[in-house]
């Protein structure tokens, strides 16, 4: 056989083999999961208005936000175009995630065919790797239902009356519904759980592990987690008691 028989490797991009490695694996779920967990944090601070009063205007303050939103770079882009852009990216860094963290589950299945067998091994090494999957999927079957909800007024999900850019009254029909608000403490529990086991890994993730460092990682997952899970759940239960009218 001569060289010019040898069949010939088709070149990739370094970014192409990066990820096809575990490394470059935990580096994408990494990066793409510091991009959720910022919109994450920014959605919940944007949705705490509806604590706020009515302004002098006549308009509530959630409303103000999400027409701002809406408007977002006005007239520099077309209107909703800014929206558009960060839902797509948004969309894209949330597949990449998911393909990612699905990939590392067949890569360790395939590294270790044999599961954990001491209780102790199990609790370390294989407790968080388990609760951050069915979490993940959880939360991933809550936007779906979220959007559907509260977001493009989908029958049957969305509640009747539910009107376009009318953030505070479809708070108020969407959380009047006993199952809905269950649904939401839920789903918000199981965001909770994945956003501290998501904190505490991404920086062992990019490399950034250290003794010293890694009391603050623990401070920074659980009050992350905490911080975001009580004003998720407080809103929905607010709304249904009659605290926010």
């Amino acid at each position: 056989m001569t060289a010019t028989d040898v069949p010939s490797r088709r070149r990739t991009s370094f970014f192409a083999d990066f990820y096809r490695s575990a490394v470059g694996k935990k580096w994408v779920m990494a990066i793409t999961g510091i991009i959720l967990l910022a919109y994450v944090i920014a959605h919940t601070v944007g949705n705490l208005k509806i604590y706020l009063e009515i302004e002098a205007s006549g308009v509530y303050e959630i409303d103000e936000y999400g027409h701002f939103l809406r408007d977002f770079l006005y007239p520099i882009l077309p209107r909703h175009l800014f929206l558009w852009i960060m839902r797509v990216g948004l969309l894209i860094a949330t597949i990449v995630h998911v393909h990612a963290a699905v990939a590392l589950t067949y890569i360790n299945r395939r590294a270790r065919p044999i599961g954990y067998e001491g209780p102790r091994h199990y609790l370390v090494a294989n407790y968080a790797s388990r609760t951050m999957r069915w979490s993940g999927f959880i939360v991933l079957a809550f936007v779906l239902f979220h959007l559907a909800d509260f977001t493009w007024g989908i029958q049957p999900f969305s509640p009747e009356g539910w009107e376009a850019g009318a953030v505070h009254a479809n708070f108020l029909l969407t959380f009047s519904r006993l199952p809905v608000v269950a649904l939401y403490v839920i789903a918000n529990l199981a965001l909770g759980l994945h956003l501290y086991h998501g904190a505490w890994s991404m920086f062992q993730s990019l490399g950034i592990n250290r003794p010293r460092f890694n009391p603050w990682r623990r401070y920074f997952a659980i009050a992350t987690a905490y911080a975001i899970t009580l004003a998720n759940i407080s809103m929905p239960i607010a709304v249904y008691v009659g605290w926010i009218t």
